[in-house]
């Protein structure tokens, strides 16, 4: 992996392909190995820019709490050392927290965003009350046993085994301190629906039928025409994993590859 310094803190990344330049954003205690079942079914058609969020993966974790407009800050550096004037970026649950961020503060550097199994919402009371909790649990038990509780929820009752103990082994890695600021972050984050409804750039949203985590109903708050509905059957909050060929399916539909001529 590579990496770049924002806010003294190292951010590392992967970047592969050549073509439109896709930036994938994995969710919370992921990293870029999250999208390591898709970018086969994409490398060859876009390039794909894929970083460990601050707080994950190879990426330092400084002391929190984080915000979601300092990681889409993170983003945006990201793209300027890489020299991409424009992007299209997806996000994953937590990384489409901040894909929300990034098109409300930056929409110039975009040519389209999206959700994947994530939402506009904001955190509910209770749902605020659960990322404390959340806290608490990897200060008091650590990232293990936090790990260990959290991925079977994000999969769909079936699920092959090794697929949850993958994300399991990569959510181990994420730096204790990581997690809990990314949890603050989350906890803290305003009611985004309102870019997915104003922004005149094309929008992606895609749902999975057994998601737990974010229903379609949180994801699909907009019918205008530049939003892109789509659904995963059978798939829960990890499509990248349960069905990364129908994932890319949708991605490609989503992302036109230019003519040459």
């Amino acid at each position: 992996m590579e990496s770049i310094r924002c806010e003294g803190s190292n951010i590392c990344y992967t970047d592969q392909g050549q073509g439109e330049v896709l930036v994938l954003l994995h969710g919370f205690c992921g990293s870029s190995d999250y999208w390591e079942r898709l970018i086969p079914y994409l490398s060859g058609r876009y390039r794909i820019v894929a970083p460990d969020l601050r707080g994950h993966g190879a990426s330092d974790a400084p002391l929190g709490p984080y915000s979601i407009d300092q990681m889409a800050a993170d983003v945006l550096s990201l793209l300027d050392h890489l020299e991409i004037p424009q992007c299209y970026l997806l996000g994953h649950s937590m990384g489409g927290y901040i894909a929300l961020s990034f098109a409300q503060r930056y929409p110039s550097r975009l040519k389209g965003f999206g959700l994947i199994h994530s939402t506009g919402y904001p955190d509910s009371e209770e749902a605020k009350e659960k990322r404390l909790k959340s806290v608490s649990a990897i200060q008091g038990e650590g990232i293990t046993a936090f790990i260990d509780g959290l991925i079977p929820g994000l999969f769909a009752p079936g699920a092959e085994p090794q697929l949850l103990q993958r994300a399991r082994e990569i959510g181990y890695r994420t730096p204790p301190q990581g997690a809990a600021g990314a949890a603050l972050a989350m906890r803290e984050r305003p009611d985004r629906r309102d870019v997915i409804s104003a922004t005149p750039l094309p929008v992606l949203l895609v749902a999975g039928t057994e998601d737990g985590v974010v229903p379609p109903g949180r994801i699909f708050t907009s019918d205008k025409a530049n939003v892109t509905k789509a659904t995963i059957a059978g798939a829960g909050h990890m499509s990248m994993f349960e069905a990364p060929e129908r994932l890319a399916e949708i991605i490609k539909d989503f992302i036109p590859v230019p003519v040459q001529h």
